[in-house]
C-alpha cells in the first residue's frame, strides 16, 4: 500500500472514497498518509489562541471558585458587620453602613454582576478546550483503528504467504 496516497488509504482501509468521508476523517487520513503525528493537545491549542482577557477570565474564575476566596470573603463580611455595629462606637468606630447594610448589598450586587460574566467567559473557554480535546481524542482513536486495520491486513497477508509456503513444503515432502 502506498503510504503517501490518502485516496488509496480511504479505499483500502475504509472501503469508501476520500471525498465521501467527514472532514475530520479526511484530515486523519491525510496525516497518516504523510506520516505526520497528531497536532498540539487541547491545552496547547487553547493557550495559543488565548487573549489577555481570556487568561484574566481564567484567573478570576480560578480565584472566585476557590475555598480561599470563600473564606476570605466570609472574613471580610464578618469584619464589615462588626465595624458597622453599634457595639464598636465605644472604641471610636462610627458605623458608615448600619443595618440593613445597604452599601454592602450594593457592593455585593456589583461584584456578582461583574464576576458572573467573567466566570461564564472562562466556562466558555473551557467548553472550547473540551471540544478541541474531544476532536483530538477522536483523531487519535481513528488513527489507532486505521493502524490496527492496516496491521491486521498485513498479518493476514503474512499468514496467507506462510500457508502457501507450508503447502508447498507438504507437497514437496509428499513427492
Amino acid at each position: 500500500m502506498k503510504q503517501s496516497d490518502p485516496h488509496r488509504l480511504a479505499r483500502d482501509l475504509l472501503g469508501r472514497e476520500l471525498d465521501g468521508l467527514e472532514p475530520e476523517e479526511q484530515r486523519v487520513l491525510r496525516r497518516i498518509a504523510s506520516g505526520t503525528l497528531t497536532g498540539m493537545d487541547a491545552d496547547e491549542v487553547a493557550q495559543s489562541h488565548a487573549t489577555m482577557g481570556d487568561r484574566l477570565a481564567d484567573r478570576v474564575a480560578a480565584v472566585g471558585g476557590s475555598w480561599g476566596f470563600i473564606i476570605g470573603f466570609g472574613v471580610v463580611l464578618a469584619l464589615w458587620v462588626l465595624v458597622n455595629s453599634h457595639g464598636l462606637e465605644a472604641l471610636g468606630f462610627h458605623p458608615f453602613d448600619q443595618y440593613p447594610y445597604i452599601f454592602l448589598n450594593l457592593m455585593l450586587s456589583m461584584l456578582a454582576a461583574i464576576q458572573a460574566p467573567i466566570i461564564m467567559m472562562s466556562q466558555n473557554r473551557q467548553a472550547t478546550k473540551d471540544r478541541i480535546a474531544a476532536r483530538h481524542d477522536y483523531e487519535v482513536n481513528l488513527r489507532t483503528q486505521l493502524e490496527l486495520v492496516r496491521l491486521s491486513r498485513k498479518l493476514d497477508h503474512i499468514a496467507e504467504v506462510i500457508g502457501h509456503i507450508e503447502g508447498r513444503i507438504r507437497d514437496d515432502a509428499a513427492d
